[in-house]
């Protein structure tokens, strides 16, 4: 007997709220991937991942399948990654490598996808001018983070990563969920200012939809999230991506996954993920269960599954779903 959850617990912070209460995704992976069966996988009701070079795995995704897309690369800074270099022999080696990987995603992405992609302050230039020559810019976006105290007394030091989002065309349509990432307006909401300007004059609003400019903290050693990933990206950051560009049900890929943070984020939010890596490390230590909508029932206390979804149940996890009438047997 196997127990499908059906249910997405809604999140303790009023911020990370969802209007899903019973969310089922039951994914035909053939639906996505071509000649899967040559590939190295994991998967489960919601997410696969994917063992190998990204550019070789896309070729495996079927074109206009994919309605979001958030890729985060090797910077070409000569980071350690432990089985795959991030140093090309050319910054003009480096870009053309990212032309590739750009064009395989967005031939595998719908019409009415987005894209979101980082690279290094110094080697967005010269994709920025690719995509907008080929694509279609949608936004620049900063993400800025705050220092770690140690800083060059030479120059100014580098606090933030570009992040560049674009779609198909300049007529293409394309999802944009204002209403599930508003922010604070400190306008309205701390300084409690009057708009004189309106007959009759009226509060400033309270919320906001965000700027370009995001700020989101790095992740840090033992954050609950941290992973032992030199370029892990922060849940905040990927959790506004995913509300704003895609729906309940969509599909994510992330083509650099690395901890598979994007995934995990994905399906808490009631999206399906496909994630790739080329690191075994990382492939052979994710535990699917992380971001997996399946509770085994001989796990009495199933923490992983309480832990993604940011509510501190104790107990039997399957006798509260069942309780909600969430779990489906079969």
């Amino acid at each position: 007997m196997n127990e499908q959850l059906g249910l997405f617990p809604q999140l303790t912070n009023e911020e990370n709220r969802q209007n899903i209460d019973v969310f089922d995704i039951n994914t035909n992976w053939d639906d996505f991937i071509l000649d899967g069966q040559n590939l190295t996988s994991q998967s489960n009701s919601s997410s696969m991942v994917i063992l190998g070079d990204s550019l070789s795995v896309l070729q495996h995704i079927k074109t206009g399948s994919i309605d979001l897309i958030f890729s985060d690369p090797p910077y070409n800074i000569n980071k350690d990654f432990g089985n795959n270099k991030d140093k090309w022999d050319s910054v003009k080696d480096y870009i053309e490598w990212c032309k590739k990987w750009i064009d395989e995603c967005m031939r595998v992405l719908k019409d009415s996808g987005t894209m979101y992609f980082m690279t290094a302050t110094q080697h967005m230039p010269y994709l920025d001018v690719y995509v907008s020559e080929k694509y279609n810019v949608l936004c620049r976006i900063i993400w800025s983070y705050d220092s770690s105290g140690v800083q060059s007394k030479k120059m100014f030091g580098s606090l933030y990563e570009p992040i560049l989002m674009i779609n198909k065309t300049n007529s293409s349509k394309y999802t944009f969920n204002y209403k599930d990432i508003l922010v604070e307006a400190k306008t309205g909401a701390q300084r409690k200012l009057i708009d004189y300007r309106k007959d009759p004059p009226q509060p400033y609003n309270t919320k906001k939809v965000p700027g370009n400019v995001w700020e989101f903290t790095r992740v840090r050693f033992k954050m609950d999230e941290y992973e032992n990933h030199p370029t892990q990206k922060p849940e905040s950051l990927l959790k506004r991506i995913i509300l704003t560009s895609s729906n309940p049900g969509d599909t994510v890929l992330d083509p650099f996954s690395g901890s598979f943070t994007t995934s995990a984020v994905a399906v808490r939010l009631g999206r399906r993920a496909i994630g790739i890596d080329i690191n075994d490390e990382y492939f052979e230590k994710k535990d699917l269960s992380e971001f997996s909508i399946t509770v085994s029932p001989e796990k009495e206390n199933f923490k992983g599954y309480l832990k993604v979804y940011g509510q501190d149940y104790s107990g039997n996890v399957s006798e509260m779903v069942k309780s909600k009438g969430a779990i489906s047997e079969s």
